[in-house]
């Protein structure tokens, strides 16, 4: 019996080892210590690593059947499908006393958001040496673990963005394959050329210039018809010392393109990138953080988060089920979804423009904002479909919890309602369990500075741009998602407008005062059904642009006597106001449609100092004298507040010192500005 059992173990020892994660190899460009070795509580000192990690993906694999043409990507010896990336770690040097926890950030369009949302650095470098790059170090102090990787394949050609780099696939005969890609632009200053990418990111070059398929359009509103400008006025080409040069990637037109106008270029492509690895790649990238005993930056439990473009990600990376591994294992513990309203977006399909997105008004109709919403499975009646984001989960326990953060911003430029509503809009969706859904009120998309003068709209105090700061929402929130998956502590309660409570309405609906020198919006974002068939289900969009069936309806906050919205999470610049903030504002100024929505921006109104000034404009808010004696006494109800905010779990304790200085700033600048 016992040379049986040698026998045996010599066996189980000669055997390959199991691969544990699908990161098969790591290669180290740097690895250095963050300010000299600084402690940070009981975390203890910090390092920070940057290289490359290098992955294979099983197309045999069940839980990698919903990437759109891996079953063309080339293989290697051993049938696999490799691809790499580059990352960046930031890791306790002794990883038993961190918090156990890696936080991965799903990074915007190749940047680093956390060390600016969570730490209130100066600079996303994270330079080792310098402090401002580290702000107050919560993530440090918290002990957790942070990591970057490239997802996106065509981030712009920048060195110090994350990339990842992924095959093309071919026909079975390693012919091309070819399609039809869409690139769209509101014009709204005079230009000679056009980028075919978006946002400076690469763009897929025309495959032929003379295709009878590349076809140019213009039109004068968002749902405008489309006329086609003939081919013999534009070409594919950039402007140079007054000359054109044949360029795949641009375009020119006879006389230029002209503002206030919205141009629309089809046109054939070929070699499509596997764009949907990246999604795998977040899953892999943790499964080998929580389960490969030689992981550089190991970790038990682990956390996503995403900001805008990133937080649709996560949410596509949900509906597709990616949230279990190769190995059939829970990737992410926790995921903190942040801006992405109800939207989707082009993470995995053929010839997928990941930067590409959908507003009221620009990048239109892209496959961002499509059902389902709601975690929970609902019935869309018009389209015969039943569906959930959560539907495709391999198991139940596979669920991650989920935070869903959205701004006012949301609502109207990214149709966040419908995450809680019936897809009739007529009643309100509870979250399920493990969800979590926060509105924060009045905000627009990011938190902008204070305006300047020459942000001033027309003769009115009004404002372009919006002030709140909800900065300390995100930090208090990332502590309560790290509590709720570690120590299993509920975190606040949903806090949303809804149906039930009138304070989720309409756009016609919002009551806002009638201030002088505003226009309210008479616009906003919807989610359409739209029909890229008939080979859509394959991740393969025939029909470009899509044809537009009817639209989901979006509603909004219902206001207060000032204009600023009611539901969700209120912050002090609303509890105690010195203005109106609106997360909606209007493109005035420009030639085009100047009625329609800006992106991401909001809006400010500063009340009225004195009640002779408000009559003298017809201004129905209250002013600032009939509110507060002085800026003292404001500044004593800010500090109520910021106790209030703070015993409710959405702000830290932290945070009561700089909120407070910000409230002081703000103070004074409402009374600086000119009147």
């Amino acid at each position: 019996m016992f040379y049986r059992w040698c026998f045996f173990l010599l066996g189980v020892l000669a055997w390959p080892p199991l691969a544990f994660s699908k990161v098969v190899r790591v290669e180290i460009d740097s690895r250095q210590s963050v300010l000299a070795g600084k402690t940070f509580g009981s975390s203890g000192s910090y390092e920070v690593l940057r290289g490359r990690l290098y992955f294979s993906f099983d197309p045999a694999n069940n839980r990698n059947a919903q990437i759109v043409d891996l079953q063309r990507a080339p293989r290697n010896s051993t049938g696999q499908v490799e691809a790499w990336t580059t990352f960046v770690a930031l890791k306790p040097k002794s990883p038993n006393k961190g918090r156990g926890v890696a936080l991965v950030e799903v990074s915007n369009r190749g940047t680093k958001f956390s060390p600016l949302y969570f730490n209130r650095a100066a600079s996303p470098n994270l330079d080792p040496d310098n402090p401002n790059a580290f702000g107050d170090a919560l993530l440090l102090r918290l002990g957790l673990t942070v990591i970057w990787i490239g997802w996106q394949f065509d981030v712009p050609d920048q060195a110090d963005l994350l990339r990842l780099h992924l095959p093309s696939a071919r026909k079975v005969d390693n012919s091309p394959i070819t399609g039809l890609v869409r690139s769209d632009w509101t014009v709204d200053w005079p230009v000679t050329s056009l980028s075919l990418a978006h946002r400076n990111h690469r763009a897929y070059p025309v495959a032929n210039p003379m295709d009878i398929a590349n076809v140019l359009t213009v039109r004068d509103g968002r749902e405008a018809p489309r006329q086609t400008i003939s081919r013999d006025r534009w070409a594919f080409a950039r402007s140079k010392d007054g000359r054109r040069v044949p360029d795949t990637t641009h375009i020119v037109l006879d006389g230029g393109f002209r503002a206030g106008k919205i141009y629309e270029l089809v046109y054939r492509v070929k070699d499509p990138a596997i764009v949907g690895l990246g999604l795998a790649a977040i899953r892999d990238v943790i499964s080998y953080a929580k389960f490969d005993k030689t992981s550089l930056f190991p970790a038990k439990l682990g956390l996503a988060a995403g900001v805008s473009q990133t937080g649709r990600f996560l949410r596509h990376f949900l509906y597709q089920g990616f949230n279990t591994d190769e190995q059939g294992r829970r990737a992410y513990d926790g995921l903190m979804v942040i801006t992405a309203g109800a939207g989707r977006g082009s993470f995995n399909h053929r010839f997928a423009q990941p930067s590409r997105d959908a507003h009221r008004y620009s990048t239109f109709f892209y496959p961002t904002d499509l059902f389902p919403f709601t975690g929970a499975t609902q019935f869309d009646p018009l389209q015969g479909t039943r569906d959930g984001l959560l539907a495709h989960l391999d198991a139940a326990n596979h669920a991650p919890k989920i935070f869903y953060i959205n701004t006012g911003y949301e609502y109207w430029g990214r149709a966040a309602s419908l995450i809680h509503t019936t897809v009739d809009g007529k009643a309100d969706i509870t979250p399920l369990p493990h969800e979590r859904i926060y509105h924060l009120a009045s905000a627009q998309h990011y938190v902008g500075g204070f305006p300047l003068r020459s942000d001033r709209v027309g003769n009115a105090p009004v404002y372009r741009g919006n002030p709140l700061d909800f900065s300390g929402n995100y930090r208090a929130l990332l502590v309560r998602l790290l509590e709720w998956v570690k120590d299993r502590k509920a975190p606040p309660s949903s806090k949303y407008p809804s149906i039930s409570d009138a304070t989720l309405v309409q756009p016609r609906n919002v009551t806002f005062p009638n201030i002088p020198g505003v226009v309210f919006p008479k616009t906003i974002h919807v989610a359409y059904r739209a029909d890229y068939e008939p080979r859509w289900s394959q991740g393969i969009a025939h029909v470009q642009p899509p044809r537009l069936g009817p639209a989901f309806p979006s509603l909004v906050a219902q206001v207060d006597n000032l204009g600023n919205e009611r539901g969700g999470v209120r912050n002090v610049e609303l509890t105690v106001p010195l203005a109106t903030y609106t997360p909606w504002n209007l493109r005035g100024g420009h030639l085009g449609n100047p009625m329609e929505l800006s992106d991401f921006v909001g809006t400010t109104i500063p009340l009225p100092l004195t009640e002779a000034e408000g009559t003298a404009l017809g201004d129905p808010r209250p002013a600032i004298e009939t509110l507060y004696p002085n800026r003292q006494a404001y500044l004593m109800q800010v500090r109520g507040e910021l106790d209030d905010l703070i015993r409710s779990g959405f702000f830290l304790a932290d945070d009561f010192d700089y909120a407070l200085r910000r409230s002081a700033y703000n103070w004074d600048w409402v009374h600086d500005l000119d009147r």
